[in-house]
């Protein structure tokens, strides 16, 4: 599975900032067909995106399809599937069948190569309905295609009428708070990464790299860019310092001199089996 620390947004009716998109670092390019696109333009931008797709492969390439009961992802999948993207992005998931149902279109559409058609992934957006946030420990187990499980604080709080996810100084209130959360334990108890949504003031660089910051504390493993500028800073924030990996390794080494024994002490402090656990989770990962 590639690294997903970045995921930055290109507009598919955008082909030349997709072109731009390919030397910013990011780690995965998701070419949007839904939201970035209007309804005359998709046409257009899936035409785009599957010739762009066609290319020498140089990056990670996720699309992101419209929703399931759009009306649309059919001819986005007819357009972009024969490509072979890398993944799918799926706007509105609403849980296990929201996923298996994504997966089922992916096993009847064909492509030029079988393999490579089996091989793309699924990357859901969780919570931009109310019946997702009643759905999101039920990704797991349904397929080998899930990437990730990731969020987003703008569809939802539209769907409900609210009138935002904000608190005055940029926080989220208290019900998208929850959102983040159960997406969070969600993917963790799906055994697959937790991708952090987007921070909307790309021209706020030191806010980004807090948040980034937060979100790699709180234990989400990459996040959603949607400007080049953010790429580098989320970049940062989600790869494991030196110092890091050289306690991490300390800590894998001390408990493999010490076969079965609970609890050690290392400069100074017990570790157990839970730093055990995350010290390997982060060497896996670098």
């Amino acid at each position: 599975m590639p690294r997903l620390r970045s995921l930055l947004f290109v507009p598919g009716d955008r082909p030349d900032r997709m072109e731009k998109a390919l030397g910013l670092g990011a780690d995965v390019l998701i070419l949007d067909l839904e939201d970035s696109v209007s309804p005359a333009a998709k046409p257009a931008a899936r035409e785009a995106v599957a010739e762009f797709l066609c290319r020498p492969r140089t990056a990670t390439l996720y699309v992101r399809v419209n929703p399931l009961d759009s009306g649309l992802i059919d001819d986005d999948l007819a357009a972009v599937l024969p490509a072979g993207p890398d993944g799918l992005l799926l706007p509105k998931a609403e849980g296990a069948a929201s996923l298996a149902a994504l997966d089922a279109r992916l096993s009847e559409f064909a492509a030029p190569d079988a393999q490579r058609a089996g091989e793309v992934a699924i990357l859901p957006i969780a919570t931009e309905t109310p019946a997702a946030i009643f759905s999101l420990g039920s990704y797991g187990g349904v397929t080998s295609r899930l990437a990730g499980l990731t969020w987003g604080a703008e569809d939802l709080p539209a769907a409900i009428g609210a009138a935002t996810s904000r608190e005055a100084d940029g926080s989220y209130t208290a019900p998208y708070q929850l959102a983040r959360s159960l997406t969070l334990f969600g993917a963790h108890a799906a055994g697959v990464p937790a991708i952090e949504t987007v921070y909307p003031d790309f021209r706020d660089l030191d806010g980004l790299a807090a948040y980034a910051a937060r979100a790699r504390r709180d234990g989400f493993t990459g996040m959603m860019a949607i400007h080049p500028s953010q790429v580098p800073v989320i970049n940062a924030a989600f790869t494991p310092s030196e110092a890091e990996i050289d306690h991490a390794r300390q800590v894998v080494a001390l408990f493999e001199a010490n076969p079965g024994a609970g609890a050690l002490a290392l400069d100074g402090k017990m570790v157990d089996a839970p730093h055990l656990k995350s010290a390997k989770r982060l060497l896996a990962g670098v």
